[in-house]
C-alpha cells in the first residue's frame, strides 16, 4: 500500500527522492486533473515551479499527467514566485494553477501548492476532495507524452508569468517615485524566485542572494531575524541603508529592516500597511489576520473603524475570506500578507513595494513611520521560538495545552486563553505567549509579545522551561 499522501496548511510538502518523488508528484497530479475535469467543460491549468532542486522535473511530470487527461495546460518556462503562478491563473482564466514549489522549508524540501480561479490558494474543501481521490498508484500514461509534440498541437502553451508580473506591478505602483526618493534600498531573494524581478523595475536597488542556488547554500530561505545574518551584517556595515526587504523561497513572503539593521516582523509590516492604506491612501475595509497576529491590529482597527476578522492559521482561511468580501488587508504573523487591489494571495515583494512607497512618498524613515503606528497602538516587540522536539513530547505538550495544565509560565500568571487555532495565553494587554505545533514541519512554535525584546525573550525562556519539564 502506498503511503498517505496528505496536504497541509499550504499544500503537500515532502522531502526530495524521499517521497517527493516523480511518481508521487504524478499521483498527486492525477487526482488533480481528475477533480479538474469534473469542475470544468473546457478544463486548463496554469503551472509553474520555483528555483528549488528538479523544480522543472517535477514541474514537467505534473504538465504531462495534466495533457495525457485531456487538459489545456499553461506553463511558464524557467523559474518563478508563486504570486505569479496565482495571477497568471486568474489572468488566463484557469480554474486552477499548480506551482511546485516548498515555499519557505529547507533546501530538501520540494512541495506542491494548488491556486484557484480567482489567484489565490485553492479553497481548504476543494484541496480536501483532491486529497480524498489521489491514487495508490498513477495510473495515466504520462511517460508517452512528448511536450513539443503537444506544443506543436496547441495543447500545451508556454507564456511568461514574470513578464505579466513585472506589468501589473508598474501598473500599480510610483516606481519613479521611490527610484527619485534618494532611499538606499537592499533586496534579499535568498536564493528564492523573487531574485530577477527588483532588477528589472529598480535597478538602482543593491541585491544580496539574487542568483540561482537550489540548496540556498544549506538555509532554509524563510525571511525571519535568524536566517538574515548576512543582511543584517551588510546594512550595520554600510551605515547607510534607509531599508531592506527579504522574500523568501518563492517570494511570497516577506522580510524587512530598517536603517540600523533592526529587523522588522510581520505585525509591525501589518500595522504600517494599515496606517498607510487607510491614512494615506484612504481606503477601507475587513481587517482578515490569523490567530497568532499580535492584538494591535485590534486597537487600529477600533481607531479606523474597521471591521476584524480573525482566522485559523494558514493563508487559505485569509484567502476564503477575501474572495467574497471587500478586504482591505489580510494577515498571519509569518510574514504572508496581501491587500486590496491586488490578487487575494501573499506576496513579499508586492509588501515591500508598499513600505518603499510609502517610505517614499511621505520622505520619512521606516523608524519614523513606526513611531506614527506605536502613537495608535502603543509600543512592542514581538519574537517566535521554533522548539525542534521529538513527536512524542510535542504530543504531550499539545496534550497538556488542550487538558489546561499550563496556568503560569514561571512569573507570569495566565488571565486569559484563547483556542481558535493554537493556545494563546494572555497575561495582560500588552504580553502574551502562543503554542501551537506547525502544520508543514515537525517543530512546536512559541509565540510571545511584550512591550521589550528582552522581556518577550524572557517569556519564551520561562515558556520552554515549563513545557519541556514533563
Amino acid at each position: 500500500m502506498a503511503e498517505k499522501i496528505k496536504f497541509g496548511t499550504d499544500g503537500w510538502r515532502a522531502i526530495i527522492a524521499q517521497d517527493f518523488t516523480v511518481e508521487n508528484v504524478a499521483r498527486v497530479a492525477e487526482a488533480t486533473g481528475e477533480w479538474l475535469l469534473n469542475q470544468s467543460v473546457e478544463p486548463k491549468i496554469t503551472i509553474g515551479h520555483d528555483c528549488r532542486f528538479a523544480g522543472e522535473l517535477f514541474m514537467e511530470t505534473a504538465a504531462k499527467v495534466f495533457l495525457s487527461q485531456g487538459i489545456k495546460v499553461y506553463m511558464n518556462r524557467g523559474f518563478i514566485s508563486t504570486p505569479m503562478l496565482s495571477l497568471g491563473t486568474k489572468n488566463y482564466g484557469c480554474r486552477i494553477g499548480i506551482i511546485i514549489t516548498a515555499s519557505h522549508n529547507p533546501p530538501s524540501y520540494n512541495g506542491y501548492k494548488i491556486k484557484a480561479d480567482f489567484g489565490g490558494p485553492l479553497q481548504p474543501e476543494y484541496i480536501q476532495e483532491i486529497e480524498d481521490v489521489i491514487p495508490d498508484f498513477s495510473t495515466v500514461s504520462y511517460h508517452q507524452i512528448d511536450l513539443k509534440v503537444e506544443e506543436a498541437a496547441g495543447h500545451l502553451e508556454v507564456i511568461d508569468l514574470e513578464t505579466m508580473y513585472i506589468n501589473h506591478v508598474k501598473a500599480n505602483f510610483d516606481l519613479h517615485a521611490i527610484r527619485h526618493s534618494g532611499l538606499k534600498l537592499v533586496y534579499d531573494a535568498m536564493y528564492g524566485a523573487g531574485q530577477t524581478v527588483i532588477k528589472k523595475i529598480l535597478p538602482e536597488v543593491e541585491l544580496l542572494h539574487c542568483d540561482y542556488n537550489p540548496s540556498f547554500k544549506g538555509q532554509a530561505p524563510e525571511p525571519i531575524a535568524k536566517n538574515l545574518k548576512e543582511l543584517e551584517e551588510l546594512i550595520k556595515a554600510k551605515g547607510n541603508v534607509d531599508c531592506a526587504l527579504a522574500t523568501d523561497g518563492d517570494a511570497d513572503r516577506i522580510g524587512l529592516f530598517n536603517g540600523k539593521g533592526e529587523f522588522i516582523d510581520s505585525h509591525h509590516i501589518i500595522l504600517l500597511l494599515i496606517h498607510y492604506l487607510v491614512k494615506y491612501k484612504h481606503l477601507k475595509g475587513i481587517v482578515a489576520t490569523a490567530f497568532s497576529v499580535t492584538p494591535r491590529v485590534d486597537r487600529m482597527c477600533e481607531i479606523y473603524n474597521l471591521e476584524q476578522r480573525i482566522t485559523k492559521i494558514g493563508f487559505k482561511e485569509i484567502a476564503s475570506i477575501m474572495v467574497k468580501e471587500d478586504v482591505l488587508l489580510g494577515g498571519e504573523e509569518s510574514g504572508g500578507i496581501a491587500v486590496k487591489g491586488h490578487i487575494p494571495e501573499r506576496d513579499g515583494i508586492w509588501m515591500g513595494l508598499i513600505i518603499w512607497e510609502f517610505m517614499a512618498k511621505s520622505g520619512k524613515s521606516l523608524d519614523e513611520l513606526i513611531a506614527e503606528v506605536y502613537e495608535l497602538v502603543g509600543e512592542f516587540k514581538f519574537e517566535r521560538n521554533d522548539l525542534h522536539i521529538t513527536e512524542e513530547l510535542k504530543s504531550k505538550i499539545i496534550e497538556n495545552c488542550t487538558q489546561n495544565k499550563y496556568t503560569r509560565f514561571g512569573e507570569y500568571q495566565v488571565k486569559e486563553l484563547q483556542t481558535t487555532d493554537g493556545f494563546k495565553y494572555f497575561f495582560d494587554d500588552q504580553r502574551w505567549l502562543m503554542i501551537r505545533p506547525s502544520g508543514t514541519e515537525p517543530v512546536l512554535r512559541n509565540y510571545a509579545e511584550a512591550p521589550t525584546l528582552e522581556e518577550v525573550r524572557k517569556i519564551l525562556k520561562m515558556c520552554e522551561e515549563t513545557i519541556t519539564q514533563i
